[in-house]
């Protein structure tokens, strides 16, 4: 056995058993969050973005972390292949949160946009981790959420979406990087409190995009990853 191949299934083991080593926090670290309109909207006030950048300046006042917000509305995967030089590869982070999927799947039902087919949402997303990984930069990769907010399995893009956050988990386990499984958050806690299975309301303002609520179990998984 290569040791390549030993180390993956020693991640692959932790993973299962939720041990995965937080990533430690350095003096002067710089944490890029990429992805879409849901990352993009996360550096309002109540943001998953903004409640992070307190909750970590509070934690280590001294370390002067830095915070930056790429999320751009409408972004694909092929989106954050275009553009990972510019907005992160150049900014040389130590961290980067990739939070995609969404609009890979949702925009299939849209009239006038395109999802990503399958093949190359993992191809891209993949050559998006390999060139930050080439910086050195470590990689938290979160899973697309929800396209509605029924947790039985009833919203129309749910099997689709299925499929789409189970490609992010493999390309974790196959390149080694933290996974944030929101998919598996959101329909946990859905599950707990959408006790009328509402499609919208409950972690979401319109199925897809976060209320406070949501924001704040987004912020709570990523800092999962981060060490105190």
């Amino acid at each position: 056995m290569t040791i390549l191949k030993a180390s993956l299934m020693f991640s692959a083991l932790l993973l299962l058993v939720g041990c995965i080593p937080r990533i430690p926090l350095r003096n002067g670290d710089r944490i890029i969050f990429f992805g879409d309109s849901i990352t993009e909207q996360g550096a309002q006030p109540n943001g998953f973005v903004t409640l992070i950048k307190s909750e970590l300046y509070a934690r280590h006042p001294e370390r002067k972390i830095e915070i930056i917000n790429a999320g751009v509305s409408g972004n694909r995967a092929p989106d954050l292949l275009r553009r990972v030089a510019q907005d992160v590869i150049d900014v040389k982070p130590a961290i980067v949160v990739i939070y995609i999927g969404i609009n890979d799947v949702w925009h299939w039902a849209l009239e006038g946009h395109q999802g990503t087919p399958k093949d190359q949402y993992e191809s891209d997303l993949r050559e998006v981790i390999a060139r930050i990984q080439y910086t050195d930069a470590r990689v938290i990769l979160c899973t697309p959420s929800v396209i509605g907010e029924r947790y039985d399995g009833k919203n129309p893009q749910d099997a689709m979406l299925e499929e789409y956050a189970a490609i992010s988990r493999k390309i974790v386990l196959d390149l080694g990087i933290r996974l944030c499984d929101l998919r598996k958050a959101f329909i946990t806690y859905l599950k707990a409190h959408n006790t009328e299975n509402k499609e919208k309301g409950i972690l979401t303002t319109d199925g897809v995009h976060l209320n406070d609520e949501g924001n704040k179990l987004v912020a709570q998984e990523i800092l999962k990853l981060l060490q105190n």
